[in-house]
Protein backbone atom coordinates (compact mmCIF):
# COMPACT_ATOMS: atom_id res chain seq x y z
CA UNK A 1 0.00 0.00 0.00
CA UNK A 2 1.39 3.18 -0.32
CA UNK A 3 1.15 6.41 1.41
CA UNK A 4 -2.06 7.55 -1.01
CA UNK A 5 -3.63 4.63 0.16
CA UNK A 6 -3.52 5.04 3.83
CA UNK A 7 -4.00 9.25 3.69
CA UNK A 8 -7.69 8.31 2.20
CA UNK A 9 -8.43 5.95 5.01
CA UNK A 10 -7.06 8.61 7.45
CA UNK A 11 -9.45 11.11 5.25
CA UNK A 12 -12.66 8.65 5.83
CA UNK A 13 -12.05 8.01 9.68
CA UNK A 14 -12.00 11.87 9.73
CA UNK A 15 -15.01 12.41 7.69
CA UNK A 16 -17.14 9.59 9.79
CA UNK A 17 -16.06 11.32 12.75
CA UNK A 18 -17.04 14.56 12.08
CA UNK A 19 -20.10 13.51 11.29
CA UNK A 20 -20.99 11.67 14.24
CA UNK A 21 -19.80 14.73 15.76
CA UNK A 22 -22.25 16.93 13.94
CA UNK A 23 -25.16 14.66 14.52
CA UNK A 24 -24.53 14.71 18.40
CA UNK A 25 -24.29 18.32 18.56
CA UNK A 26 -27.13 19.26 16.46
CA UNK A 27 -29.80 16.56 17.88
CA UNK A 28 -28.71 18.30 21.22
CA UNK A 29 -29.45 21.79 20.07
CA UNK A 30 -32.40 21.38 18.30
CA UNK A 31 -33.45 18.50 20.55
CA UNK A 32 -36.92 19.37 22.79
CA UNK A 33 -35.45 19.80 26.33
CA UNK A 34 -38.16 19.89 28.50
CA UNK A 35 -37.72 17.96 31.68
CA UNK A 36 -40.20 16.65 34.03
CA UNK A 37 -40.05 14.40 36.51
CA UNK A 38 -41.98 11.72 34.86
CA UNK A 39 -38.89 12.15 32.24
CA UNK A 40 -36.63 11.79 34.87
CA UNK A 41 -37.59 9.27 36.26
CA UNK A 42 -36.09 5.40 35.81
CA UNK A 43 -38.04 3.41 33.09
CA UNK A 44 -37.64 -0.16 33.66
CA UNK A 45 -40.12 -1.71 30.83
CA UNK A 46 -43.76 -0.21 32.66
CA UNK A 47 -42.43 -1.79 35.87
CA UNK A 48 -42.58 0.53 38.51
CA UNK A 49 -39.04 1.01 39.76
CA UNK A 50 -38.29 -0.47 43.13
CA UNK A 51 -35.68 0.33 45.54
CA UNK A 52 -31.87 1.17 44.46
CA UNK A 53 -30.27 -0.17 41.22
CA UNK A 54 -26.74 -0.22 43.00
CA UNK A 55 -27.18 -3.05 44.58
CA UNK A 56 -24.33 -5.45 44.12
CA UNK A 57 -24.60 -9.01 41.93
CA UNK A 58 -22.90 -11.90 43.12
CA UNK A 59 -19.41 -12.62 41.74
CA UNK A 60 -21.07 -15.97 40.60
CA UNK A 61 -23.18 -14.34 38.10
CA UNK A 62 -20.06 -12.03 36.41
CA UNK A 63 -18.02 -15.41 36.24
CA UNK A 64 -20.46 -17.73 34.75
CA UNK A 65 -21.06 -15.08 32.15
CA UNK A 66 -17.17 -14.70 31.21
CA UNK A 67 -16.41 -18.27 31.67
CA UNK A 68 -19.80 -18.67 28.84
CA UNK A 69 -17.95 -16.03 26.76
CA UNK A 70 -14.60 -17.24 27.22
CA UNK A 71 -15.76 -20.90 25.62
CA UNK A 72 -18.23 -19.14 23.34
CA UNK A 73 -15.61 -17.59 21.26
CA UNK A 74 -13.17 -20.74 21.76
CA UNK A 75 -16.12 -22.66 20.41
CA UNK A 76 -16.81 -20.13 17.44
CA UNK A 77 -12.64 -21.22 16.50
CA UNK A 78 -13.69 -25.25 15.85
CA UNK A 79 -16.00 -24.17 12.69
CA UNK A 80 -13.04 -23.93 10.28
CA UNK A 81 -11.53 -27.05 11.32
CA UNK A 82 -15.06 -28.78 11.34
CA UNK A 83 -15.77 -27.37 7.71
CA UNK A 84 -12.23 -28.32 6.23
CA UNK A 85 -12.01 -31.85 8.16
CA UNK A 86 -11.43 -33.84 5.14
CA UNK A 87 -8.76 -31.35 3.69
CA UNK A 88 -7.36 -31.10 7.34
CA UNK A 89 -6.99 -34.88 7.89
CA UNK A 90 -6.42 -36.36 4.61
CA UNK A 91 -4.02 -34.05 2.74
CA UNK A 92 -1.67 -33.76 6.23
CA UNK A 93 -1.39 -33.95 9.74
CA UNK A 94 -0.35 -31.04 10.91
CA UNK A 95 -3.98 -29.45 10.86
CA UNK A 96 -5.32 -32.53 12.79
CA UNK A 97 -2.62 -32.40 15.68
CA UNK A 98 -2.93 -28.60 16.26
CA UNK A 99 -6.93 -29.06 16.29
CA UNK A 100 -6.32 -31.74 18.65
CA UNK A 101 -3.96 -29.72 21.03
CA UNK A 102 -6.41 -26.99 20.88
CA UNK A 103 -9.26 -29.09 22.04
CA UNK A 104 -6.74 -30.81 24.63
CA UNK A 105 -6.18 -27.83 25.83
CA UNK A 106 -9.83 -26.66 26.01
CA UNK A 107 -11.06 -29.69 27.64
CA UNK A 108 -8.27 -29.10 30.27
CA UNK A 109 -9.75 -25.33 31.10
CA UNK A 110 -13.28 -27.00 31.31
CA UNK A 111 -12.00 -29.97 33.34
CA UNK A 112 -9.73 -26.92 35.78
CA UNK A 113 -13.09 -24.65 35.79
CA UNK A 114 -15.03 -27.79 36.97
CA UNK A 115 -12.54 -29.48 39.94
CA UNK A 116 -12.64 -25.31 40.99
CA UNK A 117 -16.00 -25.37 41.73
CA UNK A 118 -16.69 -21.87 39.49
CA UNK A 119 -19.85 -23.53 37.66
CA UNK A 120 -21.70 -24.52 40.96
CA UNK A 121 -24.65 -22.28 43.04
CA UNK A 122 -24.52 -22.06 46.69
Amino acid sequence: MSNTDYLLIFIQFIVAGGFVTLVLFVTHFLGPKRKTSDKLETFECGIESQGNARLPFSIKYFLTAILFVLFDVEVIFLYPWAVNFKEFSSTNMSGFISMSIFMGLLLLGFIYIIKKGALKWE
